[in-house]
């Protein structure tokens, strides 16, 4: 991977491919290795670029007052970095919030979102009190040894069909989760309520949901995509919330079809 230093924070990216831009936004406690399907499949027609943002991966952890708005600028400064203007962007469960972030503060550099198994922020998709229960949880459970931190989290992510295969890849990287970078984006993700931002998105849009994901279930999908204008919804039946790593090919291919058509800048 390489780095490039944004505001005195080391930020790893990698960037493989040829062709229109791709942009792959990972999960909170995950970093870009969970994107692997997607970097291996798709960079024969594109040029893909994956991160791991601050708080996770090889990348430093930002302070505790790091807000979406430095995420969002962070990533402007990777793309830069990347030699990248414009591109398409797919942001995965947290790194779907990150991606309308991204598009509200550099709308011009957005072709296209693709918001996977994500919410308008916890308090914009969940009715209370969950929000501030998934928080203090988040928080109690970022001071868990790995092994015990996996056991709590890995079965939200699958569905109970996932293969035994990608259920031990994605627990190897969750081993590895930064305890502070995920308490801050945590309490972002928390607090977030995007709503507001949803109808001002004029970028086509597609929404990629599981139809078993139990942490951002089918109904939020339907919200946002009756949000943003023109916005389309693909439902990957028996898929859980990491829908890019348990159904990688049907994902792969609903981003294929939808990107390719998108004009190149």
């Amino acid at each position: 991977m390489e780095r490039v230093t944004i505001s005195g924070l080391s930020v790893a990216y990698q960037r493989v491919g040829r062709g229109p831009a791709l942009v792959l936004l990972h999960g909170f406690s995950l970093d870009s290795r969970s994107c692997r399907p997607q970097l291996e499949a798709l960079s024969d027609q594109f040029t893909v670029i994956t991160w791991d943002a601050p708080g996770a991966g090889q990348s430093d952890d930002p302070p505790d007052s790091f807000t979406l708005t430095d995420w969002a600028n962070a990533l402007a400064g990777v793309l830069d970095a990347a030699g990248v203007q414009h591109a398409n962007i797919i942001g995965l469960s947290w790194g779907g919030l990150l991606a309308q972030a991204f598009y509200r503060a550099h709308p011009w550099r957005v072709l296209s979102l693709v918001l996977a198994d994500t919410y308008a922020g916890w308090s914009g998709s969940l009715p209370p009190p969950m929000p501030e229960q998934r928080l203090a949880a988040a928080l109690d459970d970022s001071t868990l040894p790995a092994d015990e931190f996996v056991r709590r989290y890995l079965p939200g992510m699958f569905s109970d069909a996932v293969a035994n295969d990608v259920r031990r890849e994605l627990a190897d990287i969750m081993a590895e989760m930064h305890p502070a970078g995920f308490r801050t984006m945590a309490t972002v993700l928390a607090r977030a309520d995007t709503r507001a931002w949803l109808p001002a998105i004029r970028v086509p849009t597609l929404l990629i949901w599981g139809s078993a994901d139990a942490r951002s279930p089918l109904t939020v999908a339907q919200a946002m995509r009756d949000a943003i204008p023109a916005a389309r919804l693909a439902v990957i039946r028996g898929a859980g919330h990491l829908s890019n790593l348990e159904r990688s090919t049907e994902f792969n291919a609903l981003v294929r079809e939808f990107c390719l058509t998108r004009p190149v800048r």
